[in-house]
């Protein structure tokens, strides 16, 4: 496969140059991969998924502010309170309403 193609793949998957820059692999390691298995084996999946996104997400984790993340959980707690209170208002039985006879004033 031609060196174009492979610049192509790694511009497409751009998760690859972090396995270069940590010093887990290196380009000509990948380009040998690619020129053997060629870009849609599942040789690829490993460098391409699980442990990027791992790190994405510890790198997302990292930054998550948490005085607005403490805040907008009791926001929500307050609102499923809310939501309780106004189910429970629900489930209570109604009085039903009884009309006053027409011929009684007042409870004569």
């Amino acid at each position: 496969m031609a060196k174009e193609e492979f610049k192509a793949f790694v511009k497409s998957n751009p998760k690859l140059v972090k396995y270069v820059n940590s010093g887990e692999m290196t380009w000509q390691k990948f380009y040998d991969m690619f020129d053997l298995y060629g870009p849609d084996n599942s040789v690829w999946d490993k460098y391409l998924t699980s442990s990027v996104a791992t790190a994405d997400a510890l790198s997302w984790i990292k930054n998550i502010d948490i005085d607005a993340f403490q805040n907008g959980i009791n926001s929500l707690q307050r609102v499923v309170g809310l939501l309780q209170d106004f189910s429970i208002k629900d489930d209570k039985p109604k009085d039903e309403y009884k009309p006053r006879p027409l011929y009684k004033h007042f409870e004569d």
